[in-house]
């Protein structure tokens, strides 16, 4: 059975991170596990945790009063969900409902902002990271809304 620290050190996000910042990161994660239906999290609701998908799907939903629950992404393995965590007013702007069963690390937001506020260092390295994911999923939301509107 692996270790959380083991399981960061593979995952692609945290791929070249300095070993020192793995062992430390790892104490704010922890292994969770979803079935097919269940929500890692809700729109509007406090936004404390981001996740490292190791196995399964996950579709990101919008809701939308007049149609309900909207598919606008999906994350699977080796993939991160969710960055809400980081800027306040911390709270989830999607849902995220698992397809199928799905094995992540969910790591405490609270638990990583400490550890940042602490070493500015990891801070930067931890944020340089999630911009790129940011951008990543802004792109494509971009692509999505030229083929709806284009």
């Amino acid at each position: 059975m692996q270790t959380i620290e083991e399981i960061l050190a593979q995952h692609d996000f945290f791929r070249d991170m300095d070993p020192v910042y793995l062992k430390l990161l790892a104490g704010c994660g922890m292994n969770v596990r979803f079935d097919p239906g269940d929500y890692l999290f809700r729109e509007g609701e406090p936004a404390n945790t981001f996740f490292l998908i190791r196995h399964g799907q996950v579709a990101i939903e919008l809701y939308d009063p007049r149609r309900g629950q909207l598919p606008i992404d999906t994350a699977g393995e080796n993939e991160v969900l969710g960055w809400s965590w980081l800027y306040p007013p911390y709270k989830w702007h999607f849902s995220a409902r698992a397809v199928s069963l799905t094995r992540a690390i969910a790591m405490d937001g609270k638990c990583l902002r400490d550890k940042c506020d602490a070493d500015h260092d990891l801070g930067y390295d931890l944020m340089r990271r999630f911009a790129l994911i940011i951008i990543d999923r802004l792109q494509a939301t971009r692509l999505q809304v030229l083929d709806v509107y284009g």
